[in-house]
Order: C-alpha cells, then structure tokens, then sequence
C-alpha cells in the first residue's frame, strides 16, 4: 500500500526513526519541523520558554518572527512588548520581521522559508496557505512553539489524509475564492475535519497561485489540519519569480547569522528532479475521496456569521441587502491579484463607493502594495474612496480601525466571518472574493462585478469512505482522575469557534490575569453564560468544538474557571492540542450529544 504525499512530508521530518521507516495516519511521531513561525503571540511564547528552563534557542534558523496581528495599536505597551520581541530575536539570532513588513504568512512564503516537501508548522490556524507551494503546512499552538525553540521537536499526530479531485477549468469571472467557498459548502458534513487534503487532478494545474494560496488558507476553516496541493509547474514558476527578491538590497527583515531564508534556481532544479519524492504513491491509502467539477463553480458569498453557509449572488442581489462595510484585506485575499481583480471592477464600472459605506484596503505585504502602486490598482482603489489600512491583520481578527458595529451588515474577502470576530457580535458578515466585495462597496448592496447563472455552486461528488486501519489499544497512563463529574451545561451548538469561546479582542493581551480569562469565556457566543454557570459544571457541547484559530486562551481560560472537563460530539484537532498541552481535559462522545438532543427535543 503505497504512501499519500502528507505521509512521506511527515516521514522526512520525523525525529528519532530509522531511515526508511514508514510512517502512516495515526501514528504518533516526533516532528523537527524546517520552520516554526509566531506573529505577535512571541510576547506570549518567551515566557513559555522560560518557564520551562530553556535558556538557549537549540536551532536558531528554525523560529521566524513576523508581527502582524496588531500592528495599528501603537500604545506604549503594545510598542514595548514588540520591542521585546525583536530584542529576543536579536539576541538568539533569530529571524525578524517588524510590524509593516506584511502578514505573516505571507511574508513566510515570499521570503522563501516555504519550500516544497518541507513541513513548516506556525502558532496560528492558517499556516495551511504553505501547502499551495506543495509543502505541509500546519498548525501549532503557543506550548509548542515554545517546545520546539527548547528543543527543536515537538509531537505530532499524522492525520487522516483526504483526497480532493479538482476538475476541469474555472468559467471567466470564477477565482480561487469561489472554489473554497463552494467545497466548505458543499461538503459541510465534517467530511474533512481534523484531515490534511491534498488537492489532485486535472483541474490543479488551471489553478495559478494565487487561487491555490486561497484555497490552501481557507482549508482551516473548512475543517482541515492542512492542504496541500502538488509540486507542478505552477510551482516551479512561482519559486522561479520570486529568487531576484532574495538578493535584494532593500529586501525587508532583519535575519540571523544563519539565516535560512531564500533559495537559488539550482535549489529549484534539484527539487524538480527529485519531484518523485515529493507526490503520492499512485497505490495512496486515503480516508476518503471527494471530487469537484471546477467547470461547473459559480460565485456564492458564505453567511452570514458562517462559513459553511452559501447563498447565491443572484439570491442576495434580488434581497438588495444593504452594507455598511465592505473588506478586502487578510492572508486569504489581500495579494497582489486580488487588489487587481478589485481595482478592475472600479475600472469597469466607474464611480465612487457608495454613500454610507466604508471600504477598507490593506495588502498582504509591503511588497503586495508597492508592485499594486507601480501597477496604478493601489490608487484606483483609493481614488474610488477606498481606505487604506497597514499591512496586517487588523479588521479580520478584531482589531484596529473600521471594526463592524452594532446592526450593521459587511461583505469581506477574509476568511472568517464568525459572530463577533470582526466587530460586534450583533453584526452580520459575508464571505466573498474581492471581485464582489469591491462591486458592493460601489453598489452599497452585496451583488456580483459581472452576471452569473442561477445554479447550484458547484457539482460536487464523495466517493465511499474506505475501511480504517484498526488499532491497536493501550494501556492508560497512570494519574487520570477515575471520575470527573459535575452538572451538565449543554450547548447546543456545532462548529462553536474559538471566537465563540474566547474573543479576539482579548487574545493578544498579555498582561490578563486568569481570574479575567476566565471573567470574558463564551461572551461573544453568549454573554449569559456566566449567569448559567455554576462551579463545577461540565460544558457539554456539539460537532467540531473549538474550529477556528489556535489560540491557548479557548482552552486555558475555561481551565482557569473551573470546568473540570468539555464533553463533546468532536473537536478540532488544534483545539485538542491546546487542551493536552495544557493539562485540561476534553472527551469525544457523540453518542452523549445526540442522546441530550433527542431527549429535549422529545421534552420540548
């Protein structure tokens, strides 16, 4: 039985195995990852290495430190924990990227520490996008950032692996945005959660880069621990561009004395040489099989305030719904085709942004708005009265200016549109690519650039699922309680995000003591909850606990107040990961869940 691409990328990175040992989903292994990056959260992380006794970083070109998150936040705080931020770096010889140099993720594949076949792990949920330049990107959280500065490994659980089959071309006007809105859609049944996808087919090779960038990122919020697609042309061509950049003088960073940043075309040669090494077995063993008919995608918004959630454009035009804000920024869609495809559409269609509402711009990088600026899109956007923002998070995670408020409706090209997670919680967000955002902020109600058919978003198939490989049991480690009880609090919710459990607002603050932690648990989901919470109680909730970003806090903070365990149908990896890492108990039972449903259902 031969091996799918995530398991020789595992594989090769494995810590203490045997050359030629073959590793499989499920295994346990221990990882040495090429890169382990943190954004802001390093202010978080340095402590974490302390704590544990570490004094001295084990391999100095393994960490990459790039701010991003809060980067409009210029109070003498916030300045002095990035400060101390880039003080670290300087002193253990780290790479360094200071606020307005980009968003992380970006900079991490524009500055070359993404190659393919390497596997290149973040504290942050949308280290996915690495897998569109056919590497194995994947989340981590805060604990092991901290492990693998210490030590240069850290544990990881090989996941299932999904094989998605893209075919065909996408029609004129369809992007790469439109295809991950479509798969979150269509197959909106966890039929990838806790997966790592690797995207095949024909259809792969039509998708230029940017569209597999889009595609990879938003994996995350479709359920996947990784996508990645293969090692093509598309990839070579792209690593191609970007070697000049690397012997730039004005190249951006501060990087360590054995920096790893940047590779040569002879770097890119040998790689594609070896390119066997670097795709799945034609025998690969997969957990299941999805296909889509790329031909057959039709722009959708997802929403409001869900991401698996789709409604047709030419259903919200007929609705006319009204936007206050409209947001073309994040990791997802702020690249340099996406302002273009924007400043296109106000080409095409002349005018202004409509009255009443707020357009908001920020690009991926700093290097995303100077090629915008040389191109004349950077000014067709704001000469249309868009407003330009830094290049960083800010809206998308909560942060800086032009936040959505109370009542009032956005279109947003990010990757998230969970209640609360850009502004109010009593606000409602749609998804869409920066296409139609920009034809909405012209119109002042969400409606396409151009006129599609009315039909479903895309033809979708899922192949049987396969039989699972047993496994073997094991024995118990020693110092688990016999029991843990308490009252059930049951929230009947799947897919309830971290958003949901610890808002954004609060993540990057370093300085809360647990007692706040614990004070703001669950306030954008419901913020009576700690009227209904009693110490003690068990939190019982739905499918796919804790989806959304890898932030410590949605474990810790209800660590911190109490709850001696989550009782849920299924949880996200990632959420698991910061649970066990930080000695907080969480069970799967989803035949608990859906005896409590039927049974109130039944009372009700």
């Amino acid at each position: 039985m031969g091996l799918t691409l995530v398991e020789k990328i595992a594989a090769r990175h494995a810590d203490g195995l045997a050359p030629g040992t073959v590793v499989r989903s499920g295994d346990f292994i221990s990882i040495r990852p090429r890169h382990v990056m943190t954004h802001d959260n390093t202010g978080a992380v340095i402590p974490k290495f302390k704590q544990i006794g570490a004094t001295k970083i084990t391999d100095p070109v393994q960490p990459v430190f790039a701010i991003d998150h809060d980067i409009q936040n210029t109070s003498p705080e916030n300045l002095a924990k990035y400060k101390k931020i880039e003080t670290f770096a300087a002193e253990h010889g780290i790479d360094f990227y200071p606020a307005g140099t980009g968003i992380s993720h970006q900079v991490m594949v524009e500055q070359g520490y993404v190659v393919p076949g390497a596997l290149v792990v973040a504290s942050d949920s949308h280290s996915n996008l690495y897998g569109a330049v056919a590497a194995l990107g994947t989340p981590v959280v805060r604990t092991d950032a901290a492990s693998i500065w210490a030590t240069g490994v850290t544990w990881w659980q090989v996941p299932k692996v999904a094989k998605v089959m893209l075919k065909g071309n996408l029609s004129p006007g369809v992007v790469g945005k439109d295809v991950i809105i479509a798969l979150c859609g269509l197959f909106n049944k966890d039929e990838v959660l806790n997966h790592a996808v690797e995207f095949v087919g024909d259809g792969v090779a039509n998708l230029p880069m940017s569209a597999r960038m889009t595609i990879a990122n938003m994996t995350t919020e479709w359920g996947a621990l990784a996508g990645v697609f293969p090692f093509d042309e598309v990839t070579v061509d792209y690593l191609s561009s970007r070697v000049p950049e690397f012997t730039n003088p004005k190249r951006p960073g501060i990087r360590g004395p054995k920096s790893r940043s940047g590779y040569t075309n002879e770097d890119i040669d040998e790689w594609w040489k070896n390119r066997t090494e670097l795709s799945a077995d034609a025998d690969a063993d997969y957990a299941i099989e999805l296909e889509l008919d790329l031909a057959t995608v039709v722009p959708h918004v997802s929403g409001p305030n869900e991401v698996k959630t789709m409604v047709s454009l030419p259903e919200m035009e007929r609705k006319r719904v009204p936007i206050q804000k409209a947001y073309l920024l994040s990791c997802v869609n702020a690249r340099f085709e996406d302002l273009h495809d924007a400043a296109e559409v106000v080409r095409s269609r002349g005018g202004h942004v409509a009255q009443g509402v707020e357009f908001y711009l920020a690009p991926a990088s700093a290097e995303v708005q100077a090629r915008s600026e040389s191109n004349g899109d950077w000014q067709t956007l704001i000469s249309a009265g868009a407003i330009p923002l830094p290049p960083g998070c800010g809206a998308c995670i909560g942060l800086g200016r032009g936040l959505v408020q109370k009542g009032e409706t956005a279109i947003s090209a990010t990757n998230r549109n969970f209640k609360g997670r850009m502004g109010d919680r009593e606000a409602f967000v749609y998804l869409a690519s920066p296409a139609v955002v920009a034809a909405s902020a012209l119109a002042g109600f969400i409606c396409a650039p151009t006129n599609f058919a009315e039909r479903p978003a895309g033809t979708a198939v899922r192949r049987p699922e396969r039989k699972t490989r047993s496994t073997a049991s094991v024995e118990i480690m020693e110092g688990f309680p016999s029991s843990v009880g308490g009252r059930v609090l049951f929230i009947d919710k799947d897919n309830l995000n971290t958003d949901g459990i610890y808002a954004g607002k609060h993540t990057y603050r370093d300085d809360m003591t647990p007692e706040q932690m614990a004070a703001v648990t669950f306030e954008n989901y419901d913020p009576k909850f700690n009227e209904l919470y009693q110490p003690g109680d068990v939190v019982v909730a739905g499918f796919n606990f804790g989806t959304g970003s890898s932030r410590e806090q949605a474990a810790t903070a209800l660590k911190f107040k109490g709850v001696p365990c989550v009782i849920a149908g299924s949880f996200s990896e990632t959420y698991k990961r910061n649970a066990f890492n930080n000695g907080f108990v969480v069970f799967e039972c989803a035949e608990l869940v859906t005896h409590l449903r039927e049974t109130l259902n039944n009372r009700a």
